[in-house]
């Protein structure tokens, strides 16, 4: 049985180059799993579930990170089974990531520095709210399709905002039913849904990295009552902030970093997650 070409980063990073078969045995623990398909579709999406050994045979590059890697070096975590538009640049260099030949140690080494470049590029991109995320196929125009983006960027960036349907579909180009149409076939939800999707991931990052008030991190989520964000959390998350922050809370290395730099941004260039990475050895099969 062919396996795929596993490059062990570290303890809590690896990916995965080719044709065959995942091999459970190196992936870190808790893994999330990225899959570039097979490179030539201009898409990437999150793996989940039980079967991913299965769901991992079609895709020629997989990244698999752990889920604490994940909070500790870009303060976020991709929605589970979320899929997103593949920009050009990052396609061309998970494709040069795959090209990559021979078992020098040299072969090796681009492999590693590849697949790091990869993950810093693409986790930027989600961060930034630059990757447009997309659930099936869509009856909309292109014009429309791309209109619709746009208004799904204007909630990616202006959630904090008392933001109208009324408002989005303006600065969008489009009417208020071709916007609710747009939201519903792209992405299976509501503007308003999509808004407070938005809110409530930053406030459970923050509740995860952080150790500010929950009353707090309500008001800065948009809530005016911590009664309104706790009803609204707990729909979401099946669990109120305050359990959330029980069973998630990060170390206080994480806690101090966040409340020092206030809500903005916690990017992490390839330097730095290589360093965060290669300080832990690869560990020993099984």
């Amino acid at each position: 049985m062919t396996h795929k070409r596993a490059i062990i980063i570290s303890a809590e990073l690896a990916s995965f180059i080719g044709r065959g078969v995942l091999d459970p045995t190196w992936l870190p623990p808790e893994p999330i799993v990225i899959g570039f398909g097979d490179m030539g579709e201009p898409a990437v999406s999150i793996l989940a579930g039980e079967n991913i050994g299965e769901e991992a045979g079609g895709h020629i590059l997989l990244f698999a990170i752990s889920r604490n890697a994940c909070l500790r070096m870009f303060g976020l975590l991709p929605s589970v089974k979320g899929s997103w538009y593949l920009s050009a640049d990052l396609r061309e260099l998970g494709r040069a990531l795959v090209a990559v030949e021979g078992e020098s140690e040299v072969a090796g080494m681009l492999r590693t520095a590849r697949s790091l470049e990869l993950l810093c590029r693409l986790f930027g991109a989600l961060e930034e709210h630059r990757m447009v995320e997309f659930h099936g196929k869509t009856t909309l125009s292109e014009i429309d399709a791309k209109r619709v983006a746009t208004a799904h960027q204007l909630v990616s960036e202006g959630w904090r905002e008392p933001l109208t349907v009324a408002e989005i579909a303006r600065r969008s180009g489009l009417g208020k039913a071709k916007l609710t149409q747009g939201f519903r076939e792209m992405y299976k939800c509501t503007v308003a849904e999509a808004v407070s999707e938005r809110r409530l991931s930053h406030a459970r990052m923050l509740l995860t990295l952080s150790d500010l008030p929950i009353s707090s991190i309500g008001y800065r989520c948009g809530y005016q009552s911590n009664a309104s964000f706790t009803r609204a959390f707990a729909r979401r998350f099946g669990m109120t902030p305050t359990d959330m922050r029980r069973r998630e809370g990060a170390p206080a290395e994480s806690q101090d970093r966040l409340t020092a730099t206030g809500s903005g941004s916690m990017r992490r260039d390839c330097k730095e997650v290589a360093t965060d990475l290669m300080t832990g050895a690869p560990r020993p099969r099984g």
